[in-house]
């Protein structure tokens, strides 16, 4: 009896364990896979790995800027490789939109050169939207980050984004819990994934025009007046062209200590300071800067969430032969349809 009563309780803390791990892996939606290029590509992962590295070595800055991509692609149209597009006679292009022109050119630069790797060691069969969700990945990881599985199988969008797209869809700066809560809602994004993706903000930079409206004509009362001086050193006019850390402790390391900045009154920006202010957010802001592999659990749980937002797969979209132009647009032939043929056993 005694032995089936052990028995009995192993069995159930291991069906616990199972469940709570079952629970860190969101689902993913029909088209994508866990092994999606596992007989087409199956070196694509390493590949981009290996280039960042490299890329990385030389300029870890780039690491903010390639996770900062796949945000912005991710929330206007979808993760579908729109944010990449330079346009062309059937419409403008999200870059050319207020709140992605301080997104870093190089970024741009280095996903079509991953592309150029990726395709002559594979052919063309892994696509522009797809590198860059595993390049975001690559640049938490190899900046101290939390590694997690990329569910692939995304196709790039032949779509434009509307005028204004990026407005109605971005987070900006200067927005409140309420805005920031209300457009991740719209995505199905709750307000913990709200809280540990803004953790992003743990690498990168910020530029004056992001942050001086709490500085200038008055001075923000929810900023430590210690980091305001600071702050006014480096941005002494509302128009000055510099740019500060968005992490004041730790700014090339992705690690939980934006959170604590948010706590000492130093995030950088209104909508990374009210996730503090705000009674909503304030306790999931507390428990991540104190536990911060509590903060990378429910970080990759909302990045794996938001990177299948709006997703085109299957036979919807195409595979470009440049991640900067549409196909039709670069006047080549598009190889979705050779793709499909060729890997059908990849459709799942």
């Amino acid at each position: 009896m005694a032995t089936k009563l052990v028995l009995l309780s192993c069995l159930l803390v291991a069906s616990w364990f199972l469940g709570i791990e079952a629970q860190k892996k969101p689902p993913i939606v029909n088209g994508l896979s866990w092994s999606f290029y596992k007989s087409s590509c199956p070196k694509v992962e390493s590949i981009i790995k290996d280039e960042l590295k490299k890329v990385f070595k030389k300029d870890v800055g780039q690491a903010a800027g390639l996770l900062r991509l796949h945000f912005h692609d991710c929330f206007v149209l979808g993760c579908d490789g729109s944010v990449l597009l330079e346009g062309s006679a059937g419409g403008p292009s999200e870059q050319s939109e207020l709140p992605n022109l301080s997104l870093r050119k190089e970024a741009f630069k280095i996903v079509n050169n991953l592309r150029a790797l990726v395709h002559k060691q594979c052919g063309p069969v892994v696509s522009c939207s797809d590198i860059v969700a595993i390049a975001a990945r690559d640049s938490v990881v190899l900046t101290g980050g939390p590694k997690y599985d990329v569910p692939l199988g995304r196709r790039d969008g032949v779509k434009l984004a509307e005028v204004n797209a990026t407005f109605a869809n971005l987070v900006g700066p200067t927005a409140n819990v309420t805005t920031i809560l209300a457009r991740l809602a719209r995505k199905g994004l709750d307000t913990t994934d709200a809280v540990s993706l803004s953790g992003g903000h743990t690498i990168g930079i910020g530029h004056c025009n992001s942050f001086t409206e709490r500085l200038y004509p008055s001075q923000d009362p929810t900023l430590d007046k210690t980091f305001a001086n600071t702050l006014k050193r480096t941005c002494p006019q509302v128009n000055t062209d510099n740019s500060t850390f968005l992490d004041l402790r730790s700014p090339n390391t992705f690690d939980n200590k934006y959170y604590v900045d948010l706590m000492n009154r130093q995030g950088l920006f209104t909508s990374d300071q009210d996730l503090y202010t705000d009674k909503r957010t304030r306790q999931i802001v507390i428990d991540f800067a104190v536990n911060q592999t509590l903060f990378y659990e429910k970080f990759i749980i909302g990045m794996i969430k938001m990177g299948q937002l709006d997703v085109v797969t299957g036979n919807s979209g195409e595979i470009r032969n440049d991640c900067s132009f549409r196909n039709s647009d670069n006047y080549l032939v598009s190889v979705t349809d050779k793709e499909d043929s060729g890997s059908s056993s990849e459709m799942r």
